[in-house]
This record gives C-alpha cells, sequence and structure tokens, in this order.
C-alpha cells in the first residue's frame, strides 16, 4: 500500500467516524427530547436504548459524555424540577406530587428529592421561603432561569469541594 492510498483509507476511517458520532449525537437528542416530554411515563433506560437504535449500556455510556449525567439521572432531575413547581403550587400532597410526576414509590422520590434540592420535599412545601427560592429570575428570559434554577445533585465531594471554596 502505497503512503497516498495509507492517507486516503486513514480519510475515509476517519470520516466514517466522524459521521457515525454526528448520527449518535442525534439519536442522543431524540432520547432526551423525548424523557423532556414523557417524564410522567414510566420510561426505563432499555426502552429508551430500543428507541435510540442502541444497547443500553452504550446509551448510558454515550448520553453521560454527551449530557455529563446518566439517562435516568437526567430523567430524574427532570422529574424534581417539575415537583418543585408542583409543591410551590401548594396545591398537591407530596404523595400526589410523586405520582404526578412519574415516581412510581414515594421513598424512592423523596430521595432523589432531597439528593438534588437538598430539603426533603416536605420541608420543601411546608417553608415559603425555600418553595420561593433564593434566586430571584424577575427579568431573566425563562431559558437561563430554568438553567440557574435547576437542582443539582449534592453529593460528598461536591460538597467537601464547595466546604473547601468557603
Amino acid at each position: 500500500m502505497t503512503s497516498n492510498a495509507a492517507d486516503s483509507a486513514a480519510g475515509r476511517a476517519a470520516k466514517a467516524a466522524e459521521q457515525e458520532r454526528l448520527r449518535d449525537l442525534a439519536r442522543l437528542r431524540r432520547v432526551r427530547d423525548l424523557i423532556d416530554r414523557e417524564y410522567t411515563q414510566p420510561l426505563d433506560v432499555e426502552m429508551l436504548a430500543r428507541g435510540a437504535n442502541m444497547s443500553a449500556g452504550h446509551l448510558s455510556r454515550q448520553f453521560r459524555l454527551a449530557y455529563g449525567e446518566s439517562p435516568y439521572a437526567y430523567l430524574m432531575t427532570r422529574r424534581i424540577e417539575r415537583a418543585m413547581a408542583l409543591l410551590r403550587g401548594g396545591d398537591l400532597s407530596v404523595t400526589e406530587v410523586c405520582f404526578a410526576v412519574g415516581c412510581s414509590s414515594l421513598g424512592t422520590f423523596s430521595t432523589r428529592f432531597t439528593e438534588l434540592v437538598g430539603v426533603p420535599p416536605s420541608v420543601y412545601r411546608s417553608d415559603p421561603m425555600l418553595a420561593a427560592g433564593s434566586i430571584d429570575t424577575t427579568g431573566i428570559p425563562a431559558c437561563i432561569a430554568k438553567q440557574v434554577t435547576r437542582p443539582v445533585r449534592i453529593t460528598p465531594s461536591r460538597t467537601a469541594a464547595n466546604a473547601a471554596t468557603r
């Protein structure tokens, strides 16, 4: 094989790899959009992967690379965002909110809510200061307000890092 032929073959392989990466990103975007639309439905990684023509493992790895969290973590964050809004309304009980956002277990819902928000849903619902949020979003475009008020998973490493910067 000549040098030009080897370079040409390498170029074709790189182009094919880039095209596959772009196809994967499009499929991942469709999975994320499906989660955003259907978060109240029972969704699991296997079902999402089948819809994207990927294996569950490949979907999970690629989703984490693209969006920084697993499909399940993204789904739960979306559900907790909606639960926060419903709890601020104050019309529904914590149990009703749990089922309204697509969770089937009150215990799992409360655990994930506490991980993301920092307080249990019952405390969030009963404390007007927490429910009102500590960030005033008046005058901020909705797309930015959603970004700055999005719950962030509280982990021991993140807590330690925050303590070290204070």
